[in-house]
């Protein structure tokens, strides 16, 4: 569910320079008074709703795309979408209720509402008025078919409430106006993916950066009134080659800032590239890799990705309600699941780690709560869920972790996941320790995962629930003193539990991996830092492969340098 994404938008306006706009009070205003006025007037009706919330976010996007030094694509575009959550009946029961036997409780898209981008009062509240009815006669229908599935069911596993009670906040953050060049990036990309042209066995590659900004409003039935900017600037370089069996071989090299200071120079990106065209040459002769069963390190960055997909899913605490889940930790509070020497945690309030932007950081979250730091594993022993406002058995309030990309329903999602480990050794000794394990277990190799691309797993009941990490770069690690040898070809998979009980050591190194998680919700930004881990038994299967020869002709590019 971890990748990196970005978005390209179908607007196109011909301007030199791309600016943020500020905060709205005519906006502001409009979502006051029609919230007022829908919480009065439907109050009369037969099932009135007893809590509403409207979240407005202001989008701001510039998406630049070059390919071998020509510009294929330069859109930026400005959207204000219309978020509403409108609740019948009350906090114990609501229209949110599961409705067992469907598939999709959760999540999920509700429906892009688009306001106009004019400040103009009467059209703003005229097309939240409308939203609003369509909404509530949708969740008057719902709730009405929640206490007739109710009714007809066996006793729910979980009988916490729907919806927490939580203390109204009002918070108005500096919103900045933020400035940035077209052109000039335009020409960035340019020259930069005009490196890859040098090397005829580069069959695709591009090179983008994109600005974002979001300034969110947030207003509730409860008295919450929050105003925020949420902004992030990516480059994105990837190039991608074939080897003789047909197998395609892809890298890929991602920048994050909060800033566009933050970035890397155009020197260090380019130097980048290099390497990756030098990996992807080695990987196009390299062997393909065997199934194997044995001992393997996880770098830094690929052990990241590891916990985001085995644990951090299996984390978020609206899963534990769902009767078509796995519930994977239900009942595993306050019991050993990691050796003694890990700690996890998620923390949306660091904005930095070992220096680097943290692509998860928020201050509040899409309910208007808090975010905060939330300890789920101190010690090797399991302590806690990630939360939103949809309770779970033995954690009746949220924690700050109720997210969504606009357009979609907030559920309970990961922010900046956090592994620690109070044992370390060097990077060197973690080594030493996978050729001592090789021996152990009386095996020829080990495995060595340098880079990964991203993955996905399974929490559903109804199949088995196993993960898939796609890694892009494995070397074979040899007990004796043989070179280590790249491989290729492989998918790292394995079931959670299994896999947690099987880590012996981590190094003294940090990992951070930035990007967009999309899940039941949409894409929301996410980072996931860890040290390199030994793990003494990781499985992987072969990967699936094309079956399409290299081209036949040299590509024109090339040929013209």
């Amino acid at each position: 569910m971890l990748k990196r994404i970005f978005a390209i938008f179908l607007f196109c306006l011909f301007i030199t320079n791309f600016s943020f706009s500020k905060e709205n009070k005519v906006l502001f205003d409009a979502l006051d008074k029609e919230l007022k006025r829908s919480m009065n007037e439907l109050s009369k009706e037969d099932k009135p709703p007893y809590y509403i919330s409207l979240n407005v976010t202001d989008v701001s996007n510039l998406s630049i795309t070059s390919r071998f030094g020509k510009l294929i694509n330069s859109n930026d575009s400005k959207s204000r979408i219309l978020d509403i959550d409108l609740r019948v009946g009350n906090h114990q029961f609501d229209n949110t209720h599961i409705i067992r036997g469907n598939p999709f409780n959760f999540g999920s898209g509700a429906g892009v509402v688009n306001l106009p981008l004019e400040d103009d009062e009467s059209a703003i509240r005229n097309a939240v008025w409308f939203s609003i009815d369509k909404k509530f006669r949708a969740a008057v229908e719902r709730y009405d078919k929640a206490l007739t599935n109710q009714a007809v069911k066996v006793a729910e596993e979980d009988s916490s409430a729907d919806f927490s009670r939580e203390l109204p906040v009002k918070f108005s953050g500096d919103i900045k106006n933020v400035t940035t060049s077209k052109s000039k990036w335009e020409d960035f990309t340019k020259r930069v993916s005009l490196e890859f042209s040098k090397h005829p066995f580069i069959y695709t590659s591009s090179v983008s950066f994109t600005a974002e900004n979001r300034i969110k409003y947030f207003l509730n039935s409860e008295g919450s009134k929050l105003q925020w900017q949420e902004v992030g600037y990516r480059i994105f370089v990837n190039a991608s080659t074939k080897a003789d069996d047909g197998m395609s071989l892809p890298l890929y090299r991602s920048y994050f800032s909060f800033t566009e200071e933050g970035l890397p120079n155009e020197k260090d990106i380019i130097k980048d590239i290099q390497k990756m065209v030098e990996l992807l040459s080695e990987l196009r002769n390299a062997p393909m890799a065997e199934t194997f069963s044995g001992p393997a390190i996880l770098s830094g960055e690929a052990s990241g990705v590891f916990f985001h997909e085995i644990f951090g899913h299996r984390v978020e605490g609206h899963r534990e309600k769902d009767p078509n889940s796995s519930q994977t930790f239900k009942k595993s509070i306050n019991k050993k699941i990691l050796p003694e020497f890990m700690n996890v945690y998620f923390d949306p309030t660091k904005n930095k780690l070992r220096g680097v932007d943290l692509s998860g950081y928020y201050k509040y979250d899409d309910e208007g709560v808090l975010g905060s730091r939330v300890n789920t594993v101190e010690n090797g022993i399991f302590r806690n869920f990630l939360m939103s406002r949809s309770p779970i058995e033995g954690f009746s309030n949220s924690n700050g972790h109720g997210r969504r990309q606009a357009g979609y329903s907030v559920v309970s999602r990961q922010s900046n996941l956090i592994v620690e480990s109070d044992k370390v050794v060097s990077k060197q000794k973690l080594i030493q320790m996978l050729k001592e394990e090789i021996k152990k277990q009386n095996k020829e190799y080990g495995l060595f995962f340098e880079e990964v691309s991203g993955g996905f797993t399974f929490t559903s009941r109804t199949i088995p629930n196993a993960f898939n990490v796609t890694p892009l770069v494995v070397y074979k690690v040899y007990a004796d003193d043989r070179k280590e040898e790249l491989v290729r070809g492989v998918d790292l998979i394995g079931t959670p539990l299994m896999t947690f009980a099987n880590i012996i050591a981590a190094a003294d190194d940090m990992g951070i991996f930035n990007g967009i998680c999309g899940a039941e919700s949409g894409g929301v930004p996410v980072s996931a830092c860890s040290p390199s881990i030994l793990v003494s038994t990781i499985e992987v299967q072969k990967k699936q492969k094309s079956q399409a020869k290299p081209p036949i002709l040299s590509s024109p590019v090339t040929e013209n340098q």
